[in-house]
């Protein structure tokens, strides 16, 4: 069983990274099709599970003490069997 956990920047939050990649965007010609770039993560686990609920309980929890700093940063996860 696999986990996929994507981690980005909250609303609101400044993102340099997406703010400079928009900018790259916008330089090679890419202005008219891009409103906004915001820049996140994803974690692919690999998991010794059979139990898709217990598993998701265990990502969120890897995930709110390790994976993402839940001040700044949103979360989400997929288990695929």
């Amino acid at each position: 069983m696999k986990a996929i956990v994507n981690v980005a920047l909250k609303q609101g939050v400044l993102d340099d990274q997406g703010k400079a990649t928009h900018h790259a965007l916008d330089t090679l010609g890419f202005k008219e099709i891009v409103k906004d770039v915001r820049i996140g993560k994803q974690i692919i686990l690999e998991l010794n599970s059979d139990n898709e609920k217990d598993a998701k309980t265990e990502v969120k929890n890897m995930c709110e003490k390790l994976l993402a700093n839940t001040v700044i940063e949103d979360y989400s996860i997929e288990i695929i069997g």
